[in-house]
Protein backbone atom coordinates (compact mmCIF):
# COMPACT_ATOMS: atom_id res chain seq x y z
CA UNK A 1 0.00 0.00 0.00
CA UNK A 2 1.43 3.18 -0.77
CA UNK A 3 1.58 6.14 1.43
CA UNK A 4 -0.61 8.27 -0.55
CA UNK A 5 -3.36 4.88 -0.43
CA UNK A 6 -2.71 4.86 3.76
CA UNK A 7 -3.35 8.22 4.22
CA UNK A 8 -6.80 8.03 2.28
CA UNK A 9 -7.62 5.17 3.75
CA UNK A 10 -7.20 6.44 7.00
CA UNK A 11 -9.19 9.84 6.58
CA UNK A 12 -11.94 7.60 4.26
CA UNK A 13 -12.63 5.68 7.64
CA UNK A 14 -13.86 8.97 9.64
CA UNK A 15 -16.72 9.63 6.84
CA UNK A 16 -20.12 7.88 6.64
CA UNK A 17 -19.81 5.93 4.03
CA UNK A 18 -20.58 2.06 3.71
CA UNK A 19 -17.44 -0.30 3.88
CA UNK A 20 -18.18 -1.26 0.28
CA UNK A 21 -18.82 2.47 -0.86
CA UNK A 22 -15.78 3.81 0.68
CA UNK A 23 -13.09 0.88 -1.57
CA UNK A 24 -14.84 2.39 -4.31
CA UNK A 25 -14.48 6.02 -3.57
CA UNK A 26 -11.00 5.28 -2.23
CA UNK A 27 -10.00 3.78 -5.82
CA UNK A 28 -11.91 6.59 -7.73
CA UNK A 29 -9.69 9.11 -5.48
CA UNK A 30 -6.45 7.39 -6.41
CA UNK A 31 -7.50 7.33 -10.07
CA UNK A 32 -7.67 11.01 -10.37
CA UNK A 33 -4.12 11.41 -8.17
CA UNK A 34 -2.24 9.30 -10.60
CA UNK A 35 -3.90 10.11 -14.11
CA UNK A 36 -2.02 13.43 -15.39
CA UNK A 37 -3.98 16.77 -16.71
CA UNK A 38 -6.89 15.50 -19.02
CA UNK A 39 -6.74 16.31 -22.59
CA UNK A 40 -7.70 19.68 -23.80
CA UNK A 41 -7.36 20.88 -20.28
CA UNK A 42 -7.00 25.00 -21.78
CA UNK A 43 -10.69 24.41 -23.21
CA UNK A 44 -12.58 22.54 -20.56
CA UNK A 45 -11.17 22.14 -17.44
CA UNK A 46 -9.20 25.57 -16.82
CA UNK A 47 -8.71 25.05 -12.85
CA UNK A 48 -8.33 21.20 -12.99
CA UNK A 49 -4.53 21.13 -11.95
CA UNK A 50 -5.54 23.69 -9.49
CA UNK A 51 -8.37 21.16 -8.11
CA UNK A 52 -6.40 19.02 -8.08
CA UNK A 53 -3.59 20.30 -6.14
CA UNK A 54 -5.95 21.15 -3.85
CA UNK A 55 -7.09 17.59 -3.03
CA UNK A 56 -3.58 16.27 -2.54
CA UNK A 57 -3.05 18.64 0.29
CA UNK A 58 -5.95 17.60 1.81
CA UNK A 59 -4.62 14.39 1.73
CA UNK A 60 -1.85 15.26 3.24
CA UNK A 61 -4.02 16.75 6.28
CA UNK A 62 -6.14 15.57 9.45
CA UNK A 63 -9.58 17.08 7.95
CA UNK A 64 -11.35 14.35 6.36
CA UNK A 65 -14.36 16.48 5.19
CA UNK A 66 -11.89 18.84 3.86
CA UNK A 67 -10.61 16.34 1.95
CA UNK A 68 -14.13 14.79 0.47
CA UNK A 69 -15.29 18.65 -0.51
CA UNK A 70 -11.75 19.10 -2.66
CA UNK A 71 -12.51 15.90 -4.28
CA UNK A 72 -15.78 16.43 -5.14
CA UNK A 73 -14.99 19.83 -6.13
CA UNK A 74 -11.91 17.70 -8.45
CA UNK A 75 -15.10 15.44 -9.69
CA UNK A 76 -17.47 18.24 -10.52
CA UNK A 77 -14.76 20.41 -12.99
CA UNK A 78 -14.18 17.39 -14.65
CA UNK A 79 -17.53 16.15 -14.93
CA UNK A 80 -18.46 19.99 -16.56
CA UNK A 81 -21.69 21.98 -15.50
CA UNK A 82 -22.70 23.05 -19.18
CA UNK A 83 -22.30 21.51 -22.62
CA UNK A 84 -20.94 22.97 -25.67
CA UNK A 85 -24.06 23.21 -27.68
CA UNK A 86 -24.22 24.22 -31.12
CA UNK A 87 -27.51 26.78 -32.23
CA UNK A 88 -29.59 23.60 -33.50
CA UNK A 89 -28.59 21.28 -30.45
CA UNK A 90 -29.26 24.15 -27.90
CA UNK A 91 -32.50 24.71 -29.85
CA UNK A 92 -33.65 21.30 -29.34
CA UNK A 93 -32.52 20.67 -25.85
CA UNK A 94 -34.87 24.37 -25.20
CA UNK A 95 -38.17 22.64 -26.79
CA UNK A 96 -37.57 19.23 -24.74
CA UNK A 97 -37.09 21.59 -21.34
CA UNK A 98 -33.43 19.73 -20.95
CA UNK A 99 -30.50 20.85 -18.50
CA UNK A 100 -27.64 21.84 -20.02
CA UNK A 101 -25.59 19.50 -17.84
CA UNK A 102 -25.19 18.92 -14.07
CA UNK A 103 -22.91 16.83 -12.09
CA UNK A 104 -25.36 13.98 -10.21
CA UNK A 105 -23.01 13.35 -7.88
CA UNK A 106 -20.74 10.13 -6.80
CA UNK A 107 -23.14 8.92 -4.60
CA UNK A 108 -24.76 7.14 -7.74
CA UNK A 109 -21.74 5.77 -8.82
CA UNK A 110 -21.22 4.30 -5.67
CA UNK A 111 -24.20 2.91 -4.99
CA UNK A 112 -24.44 1.24 -8.44
CA UNK A 113 -22.39 -1.72 -7.00
CA UNK A 114 -25.24 -4.15 -6.41
CA UNK A 115 -27.12 -3.46 -10.16
CA UNK A 116 -24.27 -3.76 -13.01
CA UNK A 117 -22.90 -7.41 -13.67
CA UNK A 118 -20.29 -8.20 -16.17
CA UNK A 119 -22.81 -8.69 -19.09
CA UNK A 120 -24.77 -5.48 -18.09
CA UNK A 121 -25.08 -3.10 -20.67
CA UNK A 122 -25.89 0.56 -19.19
CA UNK A 123 -26.77 4.06 -20.49
CA UNK A 124 -26.62 7.56 -19.78
CA UNK A 125 -29.29 9.55 -21.23
CA UNK A 126 -27.99 12.73 -21.40
CA UNK A 127 -24.49 11.88 -20.76
CA UNK A 128 -22.71 15.09 -21.28
CA UNK A 129 -18.90 14.27 -21.33
CA UNK A 130 -19.92 10.71 -20.46
CA UNK A 131 -17.81 10.76 -16.87
CA UNK A 132 -20.96 9.49 -15.02
CA UNK A 133 -21.09 6.41 -17.57
CA UNK A 134 -17.16 5.64 -17.73
CA UNK A 135 -16.86 5.82 -13.80
CA UNK A 136 -19.36 2.94 -13.57
CA UNK A 137 -17.74 1.38 -16.58
CA UNK A 138 -14.10 1.72 -14.18
CA UNK A 139 -15.67 0.44 -11.06
CA UNK A 140 -17.65 -2.25 -12.27
CA UNK A 141 -16.47 -3.38 -15.79
CA UNK A 142 -19.26 -4.52 -17.88
CA UNK A 143 -19.97 -5.75 -21.45
CA UNK A 144 -20.58 -2.12 -22.33
CA UNK A 145 -21.28 1.77 -21.70
CA UNK A 146 -23.98 3.54 -24.14
CA UNK A 147 -23.59 7.49 -24.16
CA UNK A 148 -25.98 8.73 -25.45
CA UNK A 149 -25.89 12.69 -25.91
CA UNK A 150 -27.38 15.42 -28.20
CA UNK A 151 -23.82 17.54 -28.39
CA UNK A 152 -21.10 16.46 -30.79
CA UNK A 153 -18.59 18.43 -29.42
CA UNK A 154 -19.35 16.91 -25.63
CA UNK A 155 -18.70 13.55 -27.58
CA UNK A 156 -16.04 14.34 -28.94
CA UNK A 157 -14.33 15.32 -25.30
CA UNK A 158 -15.76 11.96 -24.20
CA UNK A 159 -13.50 9.90 -26.36
CA UNK A 160 -11.04 11.78 -25.63
CA UNK A 161 -11.46 11.30 -21.67
CA UNK A 162 -12.64 7.57 -22.50
CA UNK A 163 -8.63 7.15 -23.84
CA UNK A 164 -7.23 9.66 -20.69
CA UNK A 165 -9.27 6.94 -18.25
CA UNK A 166 -7.63 3.82 -20.12
CA UNK A 167 -11.03 2.58 -21.04
CA UNK A 168 -11.12 -0.27 -23.74
CA UNK A 169 -12.86 0.93 -27.01
CA UNK A 170 -14.99 -1.61 -27.05
CA UNK A 171 -16.57 -0.63 -23.66
CA UNK A 172 -18.16 2.44 -24.65
CA UNK A 173 -20.45 3.02 -27.18
CA UNK A 174 -21.17 6.51 -27.88
CA UNK A 175 -24.42 8.08 -29.97
CA UNK A 176 -24.72 11.80 -30.67
CA UNK A 177 -28.67 11.84 -30.80
CA UNK A 178 -31.71 13.60 -28.91
CA UNK A 179 -32.19 11.06 -26.25
CA UNK A 180 -36.38 12.05 -27.48
CA UNK A 181 -35.18 10.34 -30.74
CA UNK A 182 -33.61 7.37 -29.17
CA UNK A 183 -34.84 3.46 -28.37
CA UNK A 184 -33.54 1.85 -25.13
CA UNK A 185 -34.06 -1.91 -26.03
CA UNK A 186 -31.24 -4.34 -24.59
CA UNK A 187 -30.39 -2.01 -21.96
CA UNK A 188 -29.98 -3.66 -18.29
CA UNK A 189 -29.16 -0.56 -16.12
CA UNK A 190 -30.27 3.09 -17.03
CA UNK A 191 -28.78 6.12 -15.39
CA UNK A 192 -30.75 9.67 -16.16
CA UNK A 193 -30.62 13.20 -14.64
CA UNK A 194 -34.06 14.78 -15.46
CA UNK A 195 -32.81 14.80 -19.41
CA UNK A 196 -36.25 16.85 -20.42
CA UNK A 197 -38.23 18.11 -18.14
CA UNK A 198 -42.19 16.57 -18.35
CA UNK A 199 -43.73 20.01 -18.10
CA UNK A 200 -42.88 20.52 -21.77
CA UNK A 201 -44.95 18.05 -24.65
CA UNK A 202 -41.66 16.92 -26.07
CA UNK A 203 -40.53 15.39 -22.58
CA UNK A 204 -43.83 14.20 -21.71
CA UNK A 205 -43.42 12.31 -24.68
CA UNK A 206 -40.32 10.68 -24.12
CA UNK A 207 -41.21 9.87 -20.67
CA UNK A 208 -43.96 8.45 -21.86
CA UNK A 209 -42.51 6.36 -24.52
CA UNK A 210 -39.24 5.27 -21.94
CA UNK A 211 -41.75 3.55 -19.06
CA UNK A 212 -43.89 2.10 -21.95
CA UNK A 213 -40.37 0.66 -23.39
CA UNK A 214 -39.23 -0.37 -19.79
CA UNK A 215 -42.96 -2.22 -19.58
CA UNK A 216 -42.60 -4.24 -22.12
CA UNK A 217 -38.92 -5.45 -21.70
CA UNK A 218 -38.34 -9.27 -21.38
CA UNK A 219 -35.80 -8.95 -18.75
CA UNK A 220 -34.93 -7.17 -15.03
CA UNK A 221 -33.84 -3.49 -15.81
CA UNK A 222 -32.66 -1.21 -13.57
CA UNK A 223 -33.24 2.69 -13.18
CA UNK A 224 -31.13 4.84 -11.15
CA UNK A 225 -32.81 8.60 -11.47
CA UNK A 226 -31.38 11.80 -10.34
CA UNK A 227 -34.53 14.70 -9.27
CA UNK A 228 -36.90 11.83 -10.72
CA UNK A 229 -39.19 12.63 -13.23
CA UNK A 230 -39.93 9.38 -14.49
CA UNK A 231 -41.66 7.84 -11.50
CA UNK A 232 -45.44 9.12 -12.08
CA UNK A 233 -44.70 7.53 -15.69
CA UNK A 234 -43.87 3.79 -14.66
CA UNK A 235 -46.62 0.83 -14.47
CA UNK A 236 -46.89 -0.97 -10.96
CA UNK A 237 -44.65 -3.69 -12.60
CA UNK A 238 -42.02 -1.51 -11.19
CA UNK A 239 -40.59 -1.11 -7.56
CA UNK A 240 -39.11 1.73 -6.14
CA UNK A 241 -36.00 0.42 -4.37
CA UNK A 242 -34.86 3.52 -2.88
CA UNK A 243 -35.15 7.73 -2.88
CA UNK A 244 -33.43 10.06 -0.78
CA UNK A 245 -34.74 13.05 -2.64
CA UNK A 246 -31.92 13.23 -4.89
CA UNK A 247 -31.35 9.82 -6.14
CA UNK A 248 -34.64 7.48 -6.70
CA UNK A 249 -33.86 4.35 -7.83
CA UNK A 250 -36.53 1.41 -9.60
CA UNK A 251 -36.09 -1.88 -10.55
CA UNK A 252 -38.82 -4.16 -13.01
CA UNK A 253 -40.53 -4.87 -14.38
CA UNK A 254 -42.32 -7.75 -12.16
CA UNK A 255 -43.28 -10.58 -13.51
CA UNK A 256 -46.66 -10.92 -14.41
Amino acid sequence: MSELQHRLDQLLHTLDYPEAERGQLLRLMLLLADLPTPPDAARSFPRYDEYKQKFLTRAEGEDSEELEEAFLTLYAHLHMNEARYTPDERGRMDEAGGYWVHAGGLSPILEAAPWIRHDTVSADLGAGNGLQGMLLQILYPHRKTIQIEISSDMVELGKQLQAWLGIPTDRVEWRVKDVCDEAFDGIDFIYLYRPVRPATEKGRAFYTRLAKTLDETPSEVVVFSIADCLRDFLSPKFELLYTDGHLTCFRGPAAT
